[in-house]
């Protein structure tokens, strides 16, 4: 019996990018089985859009804006598919691409998640994330960022995680390695969770078939962005990172950490600088309670330090 697959898709006052997003489903060779927006306290319409040009589609109405993570849970929890796709409210994909991922999640049955091929909806040529990858020196990225698509990409792989602005996740995976973390607000939530899925065994398959197109910090970006990855970098290090490359890594980290702040201080007069340098003592402040997580996050890796040293590499 063919896998059931939700979509559900996080949108926060998007209502200018739902439509051609939503269409774009109702065209593809292999139809979602459900389609749920998770609307958090849109203020610009977008319910009323919803209800007059896509009544098929569920709305789960938060009453609050609790960031992307908490946007995903509820996603999760509102869908019955036996598997769910998390996609960006600013995203459009090929026909293709939901077949493509239903066929990888029939063929890779040790792979938690899929992550789709992503090019910028501006520069069609122009790759936005091929996967994502995660270094020793607690920096995550996306694969193939910011190059032309000449074909590099085009052969599946298995990766560290996926960008969930556009990504599969298996159920049972779902299920056995828990929420997103929703202290992280927004901003390496996907990275934090393809870690744990890693340390508990699930793996990551990219398929090059499955195409979107996406605009990227539609609703995000700016300030908002360097201060939730000046914050959520050394954060994820701290709560995943295995005891042995802990002890082996953790200087790397706070050289990073220390390179980066010591890289904004001369913009401090912009708002994107004295955020990421926010961000940064805010890590320092969330300390704690991270090095709580970390001992449940630990307590609970099926594999060795060695299997994820392995992961880590696209050095800069």
């Amino acid at each position: 019996m063919p896998a059931r697959i939700s979509v559900a898709i996080a949108n926060l006052n998007g209502c200018r990018f739902l439509a051609p997003c939503l269409q774009a489903l109702r065209t593809q060779t292999r139809l979602p089985d459900e389609v749920v927006v998770v609307d958090s306290a849109s203020t610009d319409g977008s319910q009323e859009l919803l209800a007059a040009r896509f009544p098929d589609v569920r709305v789960v109405q938060l009453q609050r804006r609790p960031g992307i993570a908490a946007a995903f849970n509820a996603g999760v929890t509102h869908t019955d598919g036996d598997a769910v796709v998390l996609l960006n409210n600013d995203t459009e994909a090929d026909p293709g691409w939901l077949a493509a991922l239903a066929a990888a999640l029939v063929a890779q049955p040790q792979a938690g998640s899929l992550a789709s091929k992503v090019l910028f909806m501006k520069d069609r040529a122009t790759v936005n994330a091929a996967g994502d990858f995660y270094r020793a020196d607690g920096r995550p990225g996306n694969r193939g960022v910011w190059q032309v698509d000449r074909g590099q990409f085009d052969q599946p792989a298995w990766v560290f995680g996926a960008m969930a602005a556009a990504a599969l996740y298996r159920r049972s995976a779902l299920d056995d390695v828990g929420p997103f973390d929703e202290g992280l607000g927004s901003y390496c939530e996907d990275i934090d969770w393809a870690f744990r899925a890693q340390l508990r065994g699930w793996r990551c398959r990219y398929v090059p078939d499955a195409v979107v197109y996406h605009h990227g910090s539609a609703t995000g970006g700016g300030p908002f962005a360097s201060y939730a990855c000046g914050r959520n970098f050394p954060l994820v290090f701290t709560k995943n990172m295995p005891p042995p490359l802990f002890r082996r890594y953790f200087g790397r980290m706070l050289r990073r950490q220390a390179r980066d702040a010591l890289e904004t201080l001369p913009h401090v007069r912009e708002p994107a600088a004295r955020a990421r340098l926010r961000g940064q003592a805010a890590a320092v402040r969330a300390l704690p309670s991270y090095l709580r997580l970390r001992r449940r996050v630990q307590r609970t890796r099926r594999v060795s330090a060695a299997t994820i040293d392995a992961l880590l590499g696209e050095a800069e």
